[in-house]
């Protein structure tokens, strides 16, 4: 068996192993869910009518659920955080270390582990989502398209999470890690208000930041765009855009994360 397939192979065991761990554990799917239908019922309803504008009602509650989309994936590479910081405090990477398997597979299993999870999530979100009014407006292709993305976005960033749940010392210091740069990210963007309602600095910020990408991307293959459209190269391209940052960004945090397994596991 080469060498990638065995990667493949010891990664479908190691995914199966982390699922059976959120079933035994099913508060970390609660988590998953719970809290963005939080978000969605807080921005749509109670916020809504002050941060949408004239966007308020309906028109905001299709325009904010690709945010949320985007933001729930995003804070689900937390548990890729936790995860690693765990098995590392309780020696599991010690005895993986031990077995005759592919590092890679670790690592792939825990990313591929998480990626379902955010399926799951985004599965719980659209239901949600329709409920409160939302509708996807385009082709059926144009919305697998927008999962899609959304999907490789989660993908990529669960790679980040794999990098800081390695390097942090532990599940506290991971759990802390794993979140605090996703909120200034996740919120200087255009999830909950179109790029022109915001300052000059953060408006520039927000029209590069890759939560914004995936967000407008989503938005245009669901067909939920509200107002005149954002200017700009990577407002017009979109999808373009969302897709090359989330290969740059498994471009950059794959081999970071491999080689911090590697040195962990040869301690």
């Amino acid at each position: 068996m080469s060498a990638v397939a065995k990667a493949f192979s010891d990664g479908g065991v190691i995914t199966w192993r982390n699922l059976k761990n959120v079933q035994r554990n099913p508060d970390w799917l609660m988590a998953a869910t719970l809290q963005p239908i939080m978000f969605v019922l807080l921005f749509a309803y109670v916020f809504g009518d002050a941060i949408g504008g004239e966007a308020g009602g309906l028109a905001y509650r299709e325009f904010l659920i690709a945010g949320i989309f985007a933001q729930t994936v995003a804070f689900n590479s937390a548990f890729t955080v936790i995860g690693f910081a765990n098995d590392l405090q309780k020696g599991i990477i010690d005895r993986f270390r031990s077995l005759p398997i592919s590092r890679l597979a670790v690592i792939f299993g825990r990313t591929t582990s998480d990626l379902v999870i955010s399926v799951v999530a985004l599965i719980v979100m659209s239901l949600c989502g329709l409920l409160v009014g939302w509708r996807i407006r385009g082709s059926f292709l144009d919305a697998v398209l927008g999962y899609l993305v959304m999907l490789m976005f989660a993908w990529a960033l669960s790679w980040v999470g794999a990098w800081i749940g390695l390097v942090a010392r532990s599940v506290e210091v991971a759990q802390s890690a794993g979140l605090m740069w996703m909120f200034p990210l996740s919120f200087i963007s255009t999830a909950f208000v179109p790029a022109d309602k915001l300052p000059g600095v953060l408006k520039a910020i927000a029209d590069w930041n890759p939560f914004t990408a995936v967000i407008n991307s989503a938005r245009d293959l669901f067909g939920n765009r509200f107002g005149a459209p954002p200017t700009g190269w990577p407002a017009e391209n979109a999808s373009l855009y969302a897709i090359l940052c989330c290969i740059a960004i498994i471009a950059i945090f794959a081999p970071l994360a491999t080689a911090q397994y590697k040195k962990v596991a040869s301690r």
